[in-house]
């Protein structure tokens, strides 16, 4: 959607920016009217964070209700978030995926008998690292939390890829859209298997698509080639 983000607000004059904050109302004076002062740009993006620390606080009390409340705060933060703020692409960052990656695993265990050793260890990792923008290996992966895993990047490269398509519209690259065509098959493929491909092919599938984010964002034509050799690399 553009937006004009830089905001004088119509009582008290005082400006800020929307881009930043987030925020309608004037942070000075609370009013709700404003006007914009800059051209209307492309933004997608919110000011909201991802903080765990209160859930890991918790985890030696009882892991999977501690994951539970995390998992609730990373669909959040995955519903608000977008990936271009102020025109400006952003990256698919590992944040974003180990959110979902984390609100997807978190469900899949509260609908298990019973979890293993394993998947609370790595349930712990998830819960560890997802705010500090890390998140495990594909050789972490238990074979059980292979389909969240897939189905949860699945969900992540698409709306990644949604937010370049809108890019794209004001910055056609006729290499990329191929690239991003090529994402989408493998996506619709990967949620027809339900997830259940291997994580070395889920992490293929990301990397690709954050090389095709760097490409569009750096105009590195090497990114554009590893992108295209990842996605051919996908059993």
């Amino acid at each position: 959607m553009k937006i004009r983000g830089r905001r004088e607000c119509a009582d008290c004059g005082h400006r800020w920016s929307y881009y930043e904050t987030g925020e309608v109302a004037c942070p000075d004076c609370g009013s709700l009217r404003s006007t914009g002062v800059d051209d209307r740009t492309e933004h997608t993006d919110s000011a909201v964070r991802l903080d765990l620390t209160d859930a890991r606080n918790r985890v030696d009390d009882d892991l999977l209700d501690a994951a539970s409340d995390a998992a609730e705060a990373c669909r959040e933060f995955v519903r608000q978030s977008g990936f271009i703020h102020a025109g400006e692409l952003r990256p698919l960052s590992d944040t974003y995926l180990a959110a979902a990656e984390l609100a997807a695993v978190s469900r899949s265990l509260d609908r298990s008998m019973r979890v293993s050793d394993a998947e609370e260890l790595y349930l712990l990792s998830l819960l560890r690292g997802a705010d500090l923008d890390d998140r495990p290996g594909p050789s972490d992966v238990p074979d059980s939390l292979r389909s969240p895993r897939a189905l949860a990047y699945a969900k992540a490269v698409s709306d990644y890829r949604s937010d370049l398509r809108t890019w794209l519209d004001d910055h056609p690259d006729d290499a990329a859209n191929g690239v991003l065509q090529s994402i989408a098959e493998h996506v619709r493929r990967f949620e027809a298997l339900d997830g259940e491909v291997s994580p070395a092919d889920s992490e293929r599938l990301v990397r690709a698509t954050q090389d095709i984010g760097d490409y569009l964002r750096e105009g590195d034509e090497g990114a554009l080639a590893t992108a295209k050799g990842r996605l051919a690399d996908i059993d």
